[in-house]
Order: structure tokens, then sequence, then C-alpha cells
């Protein structure tokens, strides 16, 4: 499996973090880095029909971006590599309980090429966690979670049941993005961890956290 560096990978995180056990791949191995990967997440608030995000590393360098499809009967977004390539779709299961999202390959809607979907761990909550169910696990049990919600200011994204942390993610404040009117949140991503699937979780995240007025 190629854990290499691949062409366009952000640059080292300044500080170092445990490895997981074994390596975390949902998206695609060239998303794995054998260090820490320090990623800044930004969208930009209050644009009509869209809601499209920038993700670059501490350097600046543009990694992914997101684009949305609004105002239509399935809620999209599209995860794109830096080139404009669709890596994932994420779509919103309508009248389902408890928010429940699914992520295909590309652009397929396909269920063959389901890779995952996640869902708001309980009905009523006041912070956000999320189970997230890889495609082929049928259990009850997920195969990741989601603790706490960026609006709460940090989360966690951990390996199943277990406390083996995945990932960080905590809100970035700055006079800049007040002025800009943009939302940015800073992610660390642990070594041997799919930093795209851990950006798709964050749109997800992002989206839920967003949508305080709809049904649960």
């Amino acid at each position: 499996m190629a854990t290499g560096q691949a062409p366009g990978n952000p640059i080292p995180a300044v500080r170092t973090y445990p490895p997981v056990e074994h390596p975390v791949v949902v998206i695609g191995p060239q998303y794995l880095a054998q260090y820490p990967v320090e990623l800044a997440v930004s969208t930009k608030l209050w644009t009509l029909g869209e809601n499209d995000f920038k993700v670059s590393d501490i350097n600046g360098t543009l990694i992914f971006q997101v684009k949305s499809k609004l105002l239509t009967l399935h809620d999209r977004r599209f995860l794109k590599d830096a080139a404009g390539n669709t890596l994932v779709n994420l779509r919103q299961k309508i009248r389902t309980m408890h928010r429940r999202w699914e992520a295909f390959r590309g652009e397929s809607k396909e269920e063959k090429d389901l890779l995952f979907t996640a869902k708001k761990s309980k009905l009523f909550q006041f912070k956000t966690e999320l189970d997230i169910f890889l495609a082929n696990n049928k259990g009850e049990v997920p195969d990741f979670k989601v603790k706490g919600g960026y609006g709460e200011s940090s989360c966690s994204i951990l390996l199943g049941d277990s406390n083996a942390m995945l990932a960080q993610m905590h809100r970035l404040h700055s006079l800049t993005t007040m002025i800009l009117d943009t939302d940015s949140f800073g992610v660390t991503v642990y070594p041997n961890v799919d930093y795209a699937f851990i950006v798709a979780l964050v749109v997800i995240l992002d989206e839920i956290n967003a949508d305080r007025s709809g049904e649960d």
C-alpha cells in the first residue's frame, strides 16, 4: 500500500502525534501521510445557494475544495482535489431520523460506490456527536465516531468506540476571518490517517451544525 508523499500533499505539522496502529484508508491511500498533517478549512458565510469550502495546508497551499449544489431535492456537497477532480460526493438523506449523510465515490449515486454513512449518535443531543459506518458495516458498532462539535470550539475523531484518536478539529478566530466574513477551523490529522476522509467528515459535521432549524 502506497503511503509515500504524493505530489501536492500537505507539509508536516509542527507537532508530532502518535500514529495509528493500522493505516486508515477510506477515500484513497494517496491521502495517507507518514507524518501529522495540519489543515486549515475556511468557508465563506452567507453565500446564496452555495456553501463552499477551501482546505489548505499551513503554508496556504490549496489541498481540497468543496462545492455545493443546494436548492435541489437532495443537498449535495462535492469534495474535489486542488485540480477540481471530484473525489467524493456527500448527500443528505431526506426524511430520515438522526440526520443521515451518505458519501459516494466520485459523482456516483450508485449503492456499489457508497463509501460510508454518517449520522447523529442520538436524536436529541446538546453536543453534536456522529457515528460513521463504512459501507460494508451492517452492524450497530460504528467504525468511527466524532465527539463534540465545532460549534463547541473543538472536537475529536476517534476509531470506533475506542479512544484511539485519528484527528482533532478546532475553531480559528482572527480579525481577518471577521473582516472577510469567513468561518475557519483547523484540523490536525494523525499519521497514517486518510486526510481526505477526515475533511469529508468535517464537511458533514459543519452541515449538521449549521442546520439547527431543520428536523433532526
